[in-house]
């Protein structure tokens, strides 16, 4: 249970605590963020609300404890990220408990995201080995001009303290992937997690303090982010910024100044639909892509641009699939749950009636209870209509009539988002085409955008985001190069 046995250290009272320089704390503040539970809409659970002191004190302490850990083997580093993994993993009843309880996600796949979190982790600590234990020699001569009377040597070094950032819907994976790089690589790390994920990604850490990480290197801050949000990503400590988010991200690149970013804001993925596609694979792949865990991932299918001569038949394919979707609370692990906080499902809401006032077909009568919305696919719908553009992050899926893979990719290449899109046809040189043509940073052909494998690059074009995720991307992306150059009085060539 969570809160419980090996995870006792971390509750105090019915409050949960943060962590900082090796130890669960209570902050000084005595105030709480409460964390309510998307289903019975009452609070599930409190954690602490730190206050920027105490931030101050994560930062200091996190400085001291990464200049030890750059200089701790890299093999060292690795063999406590597998063995932080494998008790992620050995643990992950009561971790995915939280992520149902706090943000509504089916029992089964609770379990897969802290099991996926471990292989992530134990994943990194591997591919950290092999990139960071390689270096690169350069030699004068190969440049013009120059004789053999230099020698480069240039490395990977750590940057320092990164600050990480995850979202509700995955606040375990999408931590871990930040942690895990950021470890490997020799940085310290801060972590900020979502209201809603805050107690489930507080026990992922606390696995992280069970495999023995030296006090310091790792932080949990809780708190409202009108008090401490700012404070963090502005703090002068943060040598380096992981936030996986919707527009605050866009707010916090315009104040980090010189700290690197790594960011994925979301995303209007796109479906395009050729008149020679598997219409099965299509449905399928458009109600998995559209609708899996209530549509509130980023890379949801959101937007379903398809040719209309075999509109009917898909459109008529999928509503059959969304009819036999389990609709309810997620410990009964259900297909559709509610959605995580109740402004969430006004917003979706506000989306659904815009397209009803404008003549929108609905496949399925519009129904919701609290923050549960039924799946919904919504045809006929127009550019003029808000469901066209934004992302609702809801269990809500529109349709567009298309008469041309023209239309379809300028309708794509309009959106303000470019993080992942897909194409259906049989013909691969038109996938090709079509795909690069896709203003995205992914382009999946005959299958429905997701994120992962947790080693494939990840990334988002416009507002959705800024450089590329993926563990060997994110590893090199939380280093920087160092060069060390031997001058050496003549110039120098071997064997002769």
């Amino acid at each position: 249970m969570a809160g419980t046995g090996v995870f006792a250290d971390v509750l105090d009272g019915e409050v949960y605590k943060y962590y900082a320089d090796g130890e669960w704390r209570a902050s000084a503040s005595g105030k709480t963020v409460a964390i309510v539970n998307p289903t019975t809409r009452q609070t599930q659970y409190r954690v602490q609300a730190c206050t920027q002191e105490e931030v101050n004190k994560v930062m200091d302490a996190a400085k001291v404890a990464q200049k030890a850990w750059a200089r701790t083997p890299l093999w060292k580093r690795a063999e406590l990220l597998h063995k932080a993994a494998a008790i992620l993993k050995e643990h992950k009843t009561p971790i995915a408990e939280c992520l149902v309880k706090e943000i509504a996600k089916p029992a089964k796949d609770a379990v897969s995201e802290v099991v996926r979190s471990g292989d992530l982790v134990s994943y990194t600590a591997e591919e950290g080995v092999r990139i960071l234990g390689e270096g690169k020699l350069l030699v004068s001569d190969s440049f013009p001009g120059n004789e053999r009377n230099k020698y480069c040597l240039s490395s990977k070094v750590p940057l320092g303290v990164v600050l990480a950032i995850p979202p509700f819907n995955y606040p375990v994976n999408l931590a871990v992937s930040k942690i895990g790089p950021a470890l490997i690589a020799g940085n310290s790390l801060v972590l900020k997690p979502p209201t809603q994920g805050a107690v489930a990604a507080l026990h992922m850490v606390h696995c992280f303090h069970l495999a023995g990480f030296p006090k310091g290197l790792i932080s949990c801050v809780t708190g409202k982010g009108s008090e401490i949000g700012d404070f963090l990503t502005m703090h002068p400590g943060v040598n380096c910024i992981s936030f996986t988010g919707g527009d605050t991200g866009i707010a916090i690149s315009k104040k980090a100044g010189m700290v690197p970013l790594q960011m994925e804001l979301g995303g209007k993925d796109a479906c395009i639909v050729l008149e020679d596609a598997d219409l099965d694979l299509v449905a399928a792949n458009i109600v998995k892509g559209g609708f899996s865990y209530s549509g509130q991932r980023c890379t949801a299918v959101k937007v379903v641009l398809i040719m209309e001569a075999v509109a009917d038949t898909v459109v008529e394919k999928v509503n059959a699939k969304l009819a036999k979707l389990k609709v309810g609370p997620p410990e009964d692990d259900s297909d559709i749950t509610p959605v995580v906080t109740e402004s969430s499902a006004n917003f979706i809401e506000g989306l659904v009636m815009d397209a009803k006032e404008k003549g929108a077909t609905f496949c399925q009568e519009y129904r919701r209870e609290g923050n549960l919305i039924w799946p919904l696919l919504l045809d006929h719908v127009r550019p003029d209509m808000r469901i066209a553009w934004e992302e609702p992050f809801g269990p809500v899926l529109p349709v567009i009539r298309i008469n041309s893979v023209e239309e379809g990719i300028h309708h794509c290449n309009a959106s303000n988002f470019g993080l992942q899109g897909c194409v259906f046809t049989r013909d691969i040189n038109k996938a090709i085409m079509i795909s690069d043509a896709m203003e995205s940073g992914t382009v999946q052909i005959n299958s429905a955008p997701a994120r992962g494998p947790d080693h494939f690059p990840f990334q988002g074009l416009k507002d959705s985001g800024i450089g590329s995720q993926g563990i060997t991307n994110s590893i090199n992306m939380m280093t920087k190069v160092k060069s060390t150059v031997i001058n050496l009085p003549s110039p120098s060539y071997t064997m002769g």
